[in-house]
């Protein structure tokens, strides 16, 4: 068992119990992760990349390596963590989140570490202008590794780096690349990823009958989008309801574009929510519900203004798909042979 002050290796006081199924209790919630470094003169570049509309599931210092899980069900280390977990200290992790940043748009690598890095994380499919992942909580931005770029890092001090290879990397690498850095951190967390299609289904079975006689609503409009989300691997939950972001563009341009004279007008029906659902403690909803004589009109907009204009957004701010923008134009694409009405 590692002493608490070795710096060495702090994972040793934690890998060995967490394989032999011990759970943790929680030394302590990590509330200030959001500072990058105490670098105050030198800021982080900052390239496009939108912080996420996702918090923190679940996050905990475990035996001085700081972790824990995104709503969207990504693992991460906290750069203090990281740290750690290499070996090395925050300012070493700091500077590489940088230089990544700085040279992300570069066309040439050269034999550094950030080329390593670069290309090393590219083969995983890993292509993102930061290293880090930035979420809001309470209106502050927090920085969350997530796991491949930690594994990437880790594999780098362990084989690679000619000048601060070190043991605690290469034992560490070595035990991760067989366990997992994902599952390291799920069993430490005591974390039990939840049933990705449950949200959705229960949402299904409740509002198979509740749209009105001649009149549909959004959710069913839109259910094979989010069963296309869930199998890309967006977190469909309490947290992520892409018809409620459907639901409140398409009000808003029926009302602008005063369609309820053209169609009839919409009505309100009584819409419920799962138990667990934070939303369930206000049932019945009472949204729209609009006629069938709009649906043309619907599919029409939603095919050629929500998806092109704002899903690519809209997901981008839920989750960190691998590919980024490209990744969400690519499932939009995907989904829109299916909302042409040919009748």
């Amino acid at each position: 068992m590692a002493k608490k002050d070795d710096v060495i290796n702090p994972i040793d006081a934690s890998f060995d119990e967490v394989v032999e199924s011990i759970t943790y209790p929680a030394t302590q919630n990590i509330s200030k992760n959001k500072a990058l470094s105490a670098k105050k003169a030198k800021q982080p570049a900052t390239p496009e990349q939108l912080v996420l509309d996702i918090g923190i599931q679940v996050e905990k210092d475990v035996n001085g390596i700081e972790m824990g899980v995104l709503e969207n069900g990504i693992p991460f280390l906290t750069q203090n963590g990281l740290a750690k977990l290499v070996g090395t200290t925050r300012s070493v992790i700091y500077d590489i989140a940088q230089e990544w940043a700085e040279h992300f748009d570069d066309g040439v690598l050269t034999k550094n570490r950030y080329s390593w890095l670069r290309q090393n994380l590219a083969e995983k499919g890993f292509n993102q202008p930061l290293l880090y992942i930035e979420t809001k909580r309470a209106g502050q931005v927090h920085y969350s590794y997530p796991d491949i770029v930690c594994m990437s890092v880790l594999e780098y001090y362990a084989f690679e780096s000619q000048q601060s290879k070190n043991q605690a990397a290469m034992d560490n690498y070595r035990k991760l690349a067989t366990y997992g850095l994902q599952k390291f951190i799920f069993d430490a967390l005591g974390y039990t990823p939840p049933d990705k299609w449950k949200y959705f289904t229960d949402r299904v079975s409740i509002l198979t009958d509740s749209a009105p006689d001649g009149y549909f609503i959004v959710f069913h409009e839109v259910s094979g989008l989010i069963s296309d989300l869930i199998a890309a691997g967006l977190a469909v939950n309490d947290k992520t309801i892409p018809d409620i972001s459907v639901g409140k563009a398409w009000g808003a341009y029926w009302t602008t574009n005063n369609l309820g004279p053209e169609h009839s007008e919409r009505i309100k029906y009584q819409h419920n929510y799962p138990p667990y659902y934070p939303q369930a403690t206000s049932n019945p909803q009472e949204p729209w519900a609009y006629p069938d004589a709009a649906l043309p009109t619907f599919r029409h907009w939603f095919r050629h203004t929500y998806l092109p204009t704002k899903y690519p957004k809209y997901i981008l701010s839920k989750t960190h798909l691998l590919g980024g923008q490209e990744k969400a134009l690519e499932i939009a694409n995907l989904y829109k042979p299916k909302l042409i009405d040919k009748k």
